[in-house]
């Protein structure tokens, strides 16, 4: 089951139906959805291959005593209503939070989907109309949902990419459940996130180091090859010697086994005179 279905189940369990003007804002956030389309019998109809869904909406539309049918072809099932059995009972988009709320319930129930979180951060809504796009992204920016539009030829919807946005739209519609989810999927990314981080600049660091050390031993040998390095300082024989029998160490573990152990800046001004001694060779 897609993350998206599990929302969907979650909300369909609502049976908190009591309230006829929260039924009828989630209902109008249905008929607002890009899944509901009026055909030129004048006949509204919805279509979903969720069952979560279709049930979500019969429920609603049976609160209000709003006559449907219900029909499946294939996967897909199909709510027909007559156009007179809406009449006057759905009219405009309530004034109070609570019925905002239910609306883009409706709205994300109708023609909404999230992807996996494990993989993208990703919230779309589909609208049934163009003109409606501005009017629902004002309620979200007035419920603190900082969502975003797109509007094409084929298509009109309302977006979020962004994790706590999602986290909060998720919060919003009722679906506590799948904030908690969604939540717990997004600390694990974000900590694989900072491992990996911490890796690459580990794996960083240590070839670095590698390449440091290949130099510098080079620059020994060199010195070695010409009968420079006995001229040299007893302090810098002493730590070239250690550079040779331990390649792979880092400058801070070097100084440590210096006969008067040194830190790293110390050890890198010494290596660093090596290479420029062979350098001028």
């Amino acid at each position: 089951m897609s993350f998206s279905s599990d929302i969907k189940q979650e909300l369909n369990k609502n049976s908190n139906l009591a309230n006829k003007q929260i039924v009828k804002q989630e209902l109008l956030g249905y008929l607002k959805s890009g899944n509901t389309s009026v055909g030129k019998d004048k006949k509204i109809k919805f279509s979903t291959e969720s069952d979560y869904n279709i049930n979500r909406f019969s429920k609603l539309l049976t609160n209000l005593d709003i006559n449907h049918k219900i029909d499946i072809s294939g996967k897909t099932f199909f709510i027909t209503i007559k156009n007179k059995e809406i009449g006057d009972k759905i009219d405009q988009i309530g004034q109070k939070e609570e019925e905002k709320r239910a609306f883009i319930r409706g709205l994300f129930m109708g023609a909404g989907s999230i992807n996996n979180p494990e993989n993208k951060y990703h919230l779309e809504i589909i609208l049934a109309n163009s003109e409606d796009l501005e009017i629902v992204k004002k309620i979200l920016d007035e419920l603190g949902i900082n969502i975003k539009t797109l509007k094409t030829e084929n298509k009109t919807s309302l977006y979020l990419k962004e994790g706590e946005e999602i986290s909060k739209f998720l919060a919003l519609i009722g679906a506590n459940k799948a904030v908690m989810k969604f939540e717990d999927i997004r600390i694990q990314r974000e900590m694989r996130g900072k491992v990996n981080r911490l890796v690459n600049c580990e794996a960083a660091n240590l070839n670095k180091t590698i390449n440091a050390s290949i130099e510098q031993i080079g620059a020994i040998q060199k010195l070695k090859q010409t009968g420079k390095f006995n001229q040299l300082e007893d302090n810098l024989k002493e730590i070239a010697n250690l550079r040779l029998e331990n390649p792979e160490m880092s400058l801070i573990e070097l100084g440590k086994l210096l006969k008067n152990p040194i830190g790293k800046s110390g050890v890198n001004y010494r290596l660093k005179k090596i290479v420029e001694l062979a350098n001028e060779i």
